[in-house]
């Protein structure tokens, strides 16, 4: 198998830092772009895990890049040029300190509060008596902080998120209408590959007084999707529906007594369990966008990398 990316150090004319996120290492270049390195870490409850998957890295770049061209008339997006099958470039932005998620069914950690007895997300109420997978009468937007690496996430309410500061209301509610936006796209799209997608999370940022889409879209590490055919069916008799997502990889971990809580270990990530991994992202890169993924062989990956991205900037500065 392929060796799995996990580690970036380049050095870039004009670089500024390295931002090391969970998944993507991300350079600022000149204060004015940012090459995105998506790596082939793979991160769950919030914590990475100890192996990368090899082609991960690809697949989700590789998505990402499709995505934020097919919506790019919705809403302004950072993107200027993916010039590598693991890398995009495009324009630095301020980023916004909050994530927006949007969900249009019950389920994961939305479904896992309300089964503890929450009726409300963010804000937004609930009523007794959904049960798991169950569509909402219209797409909900939860918000969540955006967290260090090691910690969580947290959930907070559009009122929350106005009254602190964080974001000003007319602010807020421009990110509140791109998402929803962007989210019916993305629905649309995920139908005419007989997919629902079920939840996602967006981010943006802002330049020169304009909100833009940055980072990823529509992914499988962003987004959770349930096959179309069968869902009614297994809805019905209180099924689990199959999905299209990393979720598998989180209930191998809670299978496995690992949920990022103080205490637990990661189990063992075999290489057949890493390889089964690389596969399913394969397998969702071809559902997800109809074509077929052409894995990139190229022996140093690394050298490859910093070639392409140097002959971009070498264009664009």
């Amino acid at each position: 198998m392929a060796k799995a990316i996990v580690k970036t150090n380049f050095r870039f004319d004009g670089q500024k830092s390295l931002y090391e996120g969970k998944v993507r290492d991300v350079y600022n270049i000149d204060d004015r772009y940012l090459v995105m390195v998506v790596s082939d870490r793979i991160s769950a409850f919030d914590v990475v895990l100890p192996k990368g998957i090899p082609y991960k890295g690809q697949v989700l770049n590789q998505i990402a890049s499709k995505f934020l061209d097919a919506t790019a008339d919705i809403c302004p997006n950072w993107k200027i040029a993916s010039p590598d099958p693991m890398v995009t470039v495009g324009h630095r932005c301020e980023s916004f300190p909050v994530e927006m998620i949007v969900r249009a069914y019950l389920t994961g950690s939305s479904w896992r509060d309300y089964k503890a007895g929450a009726r409300e997300i963010c804000g937004v109420p609930l009523p007794d008596g959904m049960r798991e997978h169950q569509r909402f009468p219209h797409p909900i937007v939860t918000p969540t902080t955006k967290a260090e690496i090691g910690a969580h996430d947290q959930n907070i309410s559009r009122e929350e998120i106005v009254s602190s500061g964080l974001v000003s209301k007319e602010d807020y509610d421009m990110l509140e209408k791109y998402a929803l936006a962007l989210f019916e796209r993305g629905t649309k799209m995920a139908a005419e590959r007989g997919l629902i997608l079920v939840d996602t999370k967006y981010e943006f940022g802002k330049k020169d007084g304009e909100i833009y889409l940055i980072d990823e879209i529509h992914t499988p590490d962003s987004s959770r999707y349930f096959y179309a055919d069968g869902y009614e069916e297994r809805f019905a008799k209180g099924e689990q529906q199959r999905q299209l997502s990393k979720e598998f990889v989180r209930e191998w971990l809670m299978e496995n007594g690992f949920q990022g809580k103080p205490g637990q270990s990661v189990p063992e990530m075999t290489d057949e369990f890493v390889a089964s991994v690389s596969d399913r992202y394969i397998e969702l890169y071809e559902k997800i966008t109809g074509e077929k993924f052409v894995r990139d062989e190229t022996e140093d990956v690394l050298s490859r990398i910093e070639n392409n991205v140097k002959n971009m900037l070498a264009r664009v500065r």
